[in-house]
């Protein structure tokens, strides 16, 4: 099923890369690029060929009964539906992205997956009836679809292939629309919920944690409820069948809930930005030189009550800090013979921040230049502190753990 117009912040707080000078690894792409369709890069990942073996298994087997004429080529023409639905799976994906560029939401990319589509949408719509309208579209595409296969069915006979393709397009299409349709997070149901609930409370946050929490619902419903229904449609369902039904549904249970969980961590993460700041965050540090022993480094900064160390040149010029990760790693016994300067990390432009940044603005810088440890410095460029990646991580994590 299509997980279509699911947002995907860019605004998760990267890794700590141990203090490794390489600069921000490279951005990775999600599988193989298919094409740019309005400046958007489409992925199909490896997962999406899992999907369409399996696609061209099941329906291939159900050819022989309909076309036994067919013989080995069924697989062919199952295979080329699992082309043509993933096709429409994309122009679904395609009505969240256009809708999400006339925003100026921005959308980093599309990709097609095991269960469907995924359009990575940059920023939250500004309104709820904008949200709405962009979760909709999606289902609206697939819906009108349908409607075309249908036109497209009462020209052909039901018995040829081209007859039966169409039947299958135009019934997978409106199984799509419906499905997206339900209303929970992450479906764009889900999201249809959400803007309306945010429409008549005035707080968008309340309307996701009531579409996660229908969300988490319909994921129990699917695990539950798919064995029983197919279980329920006759004794011809071989144990085979059954099983694959079961894991089909555990698996799509899961992806429901993780993503509802996943919304809710996403939007108190926006609700929590505007109050990172980074001045809020700043250890008090302690300036000794490269060649200063650790461990006295160390005592200095336990008199001065500083959670951090900065070393700087003749002049009193800051020009590395200590990397926490590599203090940690020397043993306590070695400190007194170790310098500080090899422990330390030299200070690129990245690495010195404003220390009244905060926010979205704070988490993109942090990502532009990846480092344990950031200097914090005045407007003037006075050193204000440092501030540890861990810190911010853990305020974050704060937040979206609702504490």
């Amino acid at each position: 099923m299509s997980d279509s117009g699911r947002q995907q912040s860019s605004d998760q707080p990267p890794q700590d890369d141990g203090g490794r000078p390489d600069g921000p690894p490279p951005e990775r792409g999600g599988g193989l690029l298919m094409g740019r369709p309005f400046g958007v890069p489409v992925y199909v990942t490896p997962s999406w060929f899992v999907i369409a073996a399996l696609i061209t298994w099941v329906f291939g087997g159900q050819l022989g009964d309909v076309l036994p004429d067919l013989g080995g080529a069924r697989y062919l023409v199952a295979f080329s539906f699992a082309v043509a639905f993933y096709a429409s799976v994309l122009v679904h994906e395609l009505a969240h992205t256009l809708v999400a560029l006339r925003y100026r939401l921005g959308v980093r990319r599309i990709q097609l997956q095991f269960f469907g589509g995924v359009s990575e949408i940059e920023n939250e719509a500004t309104t709820p009836w904008r949200e709405f309208w962009l979760a909709f579209v999606g289902p609206l595409l697939s819906l009108a679809l349908g409607g075309v296969f249908y036109l497209a069915v009462r020209a052909v006979e039901l018995t040829s292939v081209p007859g039966v393709l169409l039947t299958g397009l135009m019934v997978s299409n409106l199984v799509v629309a419906a499905f997206n349709l339900l209303p929970g997070l992450p479906l764009d149901g889900g999201r249809m919920l959400r803007a309306v609930i945010w429409a008549v409370t005035g707080k968008p946050m309340t309307g996701t944690v009531a579409a996660a929490w229908v969300g988490r619902a319909l994921a129990v419903a699917v695990l539950f409820g798919l064995p029983l229904v197919s279980a329920a449609r006759g004794s011809e369902r071989t144990t085979t069948d059954t099983l694959v039904d079961a894991v089909l549904a555990a698996v799509l249970a899961a992806i429901i809930w993780n993503g509802a969980t996943g919304s809710v961590r996403n939007a108190r993460l926006k609700e929590a930005l505007p109050g990172l700041r980074l001045r809020d965050l700043a250890r008090r540090v302690v300036e000794v030189t490269a060649d200063t022993p650790l461990g006295e480094a160390m005592r200095r900064a336990q008199e001065a009550r500083a959670g951090a160390v900065l070393v700087v040149d003749g002049r009193g010029e800051p020009i590395a800090i200590v990397r926490e990760s590599a203090v940690r790693a020397v043993p306590e016994h070695r400190r007194p013979w170790v310098a500080v300067g090899p422990l330390a990390r030299d200070l690129e432009p990245g690495l010195r921040l404003d220390a009244d940044l905060g926010g979205e603005d704070l988490l993109r810088a942090v990502q532009a230049t990846p480092a344990g440890e950031y200097l914090v410095v005045e407007e003037d460029g006075r050193v204000y502190g440092v501030a540890a990646l861990t810190d911010i991580e853990r305020r974050l994590s704060a937040a979206v753990a609702g504490r």
